[in-house]
């Protein structure tokens, strides 16, 4: 490690997620000082103590990686899956990736703060990835607006105006995934009933998610194609996980259950755009880490859902979110990069 190294000043970004966690570090000259995946195994499951030494544990394996010193972090950006606040209390009625009792409303920004004697920011993992996505756009300084989409087992995203996430007061800004869209609209699913977890009928994350493949979209399909291969997969939670493969290799069914997934986003981005007039429309997630031939048909096909618009809307670029597998922890990095300079650290 070089005396040079050894002096620079560096924010972390941490992504924690249900069972890993991603690390990266940025610099002061905005550079990121670790280009793909650095995880490590975060115990969520076993509650706050036991996780948040598994985050400082690897914060240092992390920074040794990086060829920085853990002296040297002077703040932390924490992104994690929700619900939880603006500032990282959890919810006390709970989480798919924090089961344990102990993390029913704990404050994990605050329990990180203390673990690690430095200042830590927080934001919901999918606010993270659209942070970076409208960076990696935009630049570090910018007034642009950007909306983002990022398709997991969920659908997480963001609202990014110059350079700041909008969470909102109760921190639920950016929760596009629970924003009803008319679906009747989509062709191809007369009689479909698009339930999502929150307990509305027919938001974007109802169509487009794993989950949405799961519950609705490819029992749907498997209905009216019975002798699929998919048919015979025996567990639904296995075969949906096989359908995103089968459609990049042009299987029509797969394709089809895209292609739903596509138009619903072209719903919502045209319900963004009267609201939002954005500079851009961003989309990440497992949909779009695909082969170019796939990713440029996905996208495509959303411009396709759209309904009809003027000739200004209609120019709004579409773009996809790089880094995928670390966007959350580069957002993080940027976001306490933000707090950092704001407190002269």
């Amino acid at each position: 490690m070089t005396s040079a190294a050894k002096l620079v000043k560096v924010v972390a970004g941490v992504d924690l997620g249900g069972t890993a966690i991603n690390y990266t570090f940025l610099d002061q000259r905005g550079q990121f000082l670790i280009d793909g995946l650095c995880e490590h195994p975060a115990r969520s499951v076993e509650g706050p103590d036991i996780c948040l030494g598994q985050i400082a544990d690897g914060l240092a394996m992390a920074a040794e990686q990086a060829g920085v010193r853990v002296e040297n972090v002077v703040a932390i950006g924490l992104d994690t899956p929700g619900p939880a606040s603006s500032t990282g209390v959890l919810s006390k009625r709970g989480s798919t990736n924090f089961v344990h009792a102990e993390w029913a409303g704990y404050d994990i920004r605050a329990g990180l703060d203390r673990r690690l004697g430095r200042p830590v920011t927080y934001l919901n993992d999918g606010n993270a990835a659209a942070l970076w996505g409208h960076v990696a756009i935009f630049g570090s300084e910018n007034t642009a607006t950007s909306v983002s989409a990022i398709i997991g087992t969920g659908l997480g995203g963001g609202v990014v105006t110059a350079g700041k996430v909008i969470t909102g007061r109760n921190g639920f800004g950016g929760e596009l995934g629970h924003v009803l869209i008319p679906f009747c609209q989509i062709p191809g699913i007369e009689g479909i009933v698009p339930a999502c977890n929150c307990g509305r009928m027919g938001d974007l994350e109802s169509l487009c998610s794993l989950t949405a493949i799961r519950r609705t979209l490819l029992p749907y399909f498997l209905k009216q194609h019975p002798d699929h291969e998919l048919a015979r997969a025996g567990d639904i939670a296995q075969a949906a996980k096989q359908v995103r493969g089968l459609a990049e290799r042009g299987d029509d069914l797969c394709r089809q259950i895209f292609r739903v997934q596509a138009h619903a986003l072209g719903l919502f981005f045209d319900e963004m755009i009267n609201v939002f007039d954005p500079d851009a429309l961003v989309v990440g997630g497992g949909a779009v880490e695909t082969s170019d031939e796939f990713q440029s048909w996905f996208l495509d096909e959303i411009r396709e859902g759209m309904p009809s618009q003027r000739e200004e809307q209609a120019g709004i670029p579409i773009h996809v979110i790089p880094n995928g597998d670390t966007a959350g922890a580069r957002g993080a990095a940027l976001d306490a990069a933000r707090v950092a300079r704001e407190r002269g650290l």
